[in-house]
């Protein structure tokens, strides 16, 4: 393996019914699957999917303000995934990111726009799916809210 990739190694230990458990070495167990009664008793593979492309954009958002060396006050990211029949099977077939973003200055708005674009165009969770993604993105400015 080059050293341009690097594995992430996890186990699904089944426990019973449409359930199991996601573990990774050294990191709390995630109950996943389908719970017989169909709620939300945990998380399901779709929760999954959908939660890790959220972070993924976060994260990759996180990274650019750093090397731009600003700093937002709060973020947030509402990401949503519509699973539809194609065909004879099921798929994640879009996926919409709605953040808000806090920042300290209007003047700062402009470097904070083009974070959010660097973060979901490096996004690598989301680059990897089929499902078309779209992006919404809302600055607030914090110096407004409080007047």
């Amino acid at each position: 393996m080059n050293e341009e990739m690097k594995p992430y190694d996890v186990t699904i230990v089944w426990t019973g019914g449409k359930s199991g458990e996601a573990r990774v070495e050294g990191m709390p167990k995630i109950r996943t699957g389908k719970p017989p009664d169909k709620e939300h008793a945990y998380h399901t593979p779709e929760h999954l999917l959908v939660a890790a492309a959220g972070t993924c954009l976060m994260n990759s958002f996180i990274e650019f303000t750093k090397k731009m060396h600003i700093q937002f006050e709060s973020f947030e990211v509402e990401a949503t995934g519509l699973l539809e029949k194609v065909g004879r099977s099921f798929e994640i077939t879009r996926l919409n990111m709605v953040t808000r973003v806090g920042i300290p200055s209007a003047d700062l708005r402009d470097r904070f726009e083009r974070a959010l674009e660097l973060g979901a165009k490096y996004c690598y969770v989301a680059n990897s799916l089929k499902a078309k993604t779209t992006y919404d993105h809302h600055i607030i400015v914090k110096e407004d809210q409080a007047e």
